[in-house]
């Protein structure tokens, strides 16, 4: 398994809703895990701080979100399956965002600050999460992979939306986003 990146179609699908918890389904959760920490072993500025099953070219609904988004060696997620958002409200704010399926891209996003959400577990116990700010912004982002959208769709015609990071670990503006991003065939693929 890896992660698979813009423009691989298969980001680009809607994800099918899981029936039972089976072991493959264990097995996907358990891959997921992996990569997201074999990932962030070879991004040392960067935090992985969710993954959503699309992201390895598995077309199911199931995400994962760190337990802990604040410390980078408490490297535990907890898998939620077919979440779904009952309600998102709240004020809108803009920050940044980065995918681990968009490579050296990040953008300002606009996202609601709070957000409810139903999923399941990974032993079936049904879950009802109410989260806010951070949070809310990774669960709506994760989400979206499952119906194929990315965080770039979301300010795809902002010019001045989109970032790099450079070598120390900081964000500057793309410089040419015609040819960077509007016209990059690596981000968006075919149309």
């Amino acid at each position: 398994m890896e992660i698979i990146t813009t423009p691989d179609p298969r980001l680009r699908e809607k994800s099918t809703k899981v029936g039972q918890i089976t072991d493959e389904i264990a097995g996907i959760i358990a891959d997921m895990r992996k990569l997201s920490l074999d990932w962030e072993k070879e991004h040392p500025y960067e935090l992985s701080a969710a993954m959503a099953a699309p992201q390895m070219g598995v077309n199911k609904r199931i995400i994962i979100i760190r337990d802990d988004m604040e410390n980078k060696k408490n490297a535990t997620f907890t898998a939620l399956i077919n979440p779904e958002v009952i309600k998102a409200d709240g004020k809108i704010k803009t920050d940044y965002e980065g995918c681990l399926s968009v490579p050296s891209i990040y953008g300002m996003v606009p996202r609601p600050t709070k957000v409810r959400v139903k999923a399941k577990l990974e032993d079936g116990t049904e879950v009802r999460i109410k989260a806010t700010d951070e949070l809310a912004r990774t669960l709506l982002h994760e989400i979206d992979h499952l119906d194929g959208v990315l965080f770039i769709d979301h300010i795809k015609d902002q010019k001045d939306a989109f970032y790099k990071m450079n070598d120390k670990g900081d964000l500057e503006p793309v410089v040419d986003y015609e040819k960077e991003i509007l016209n990059n065939d690596e981000l968006w693929g075919e149309e």
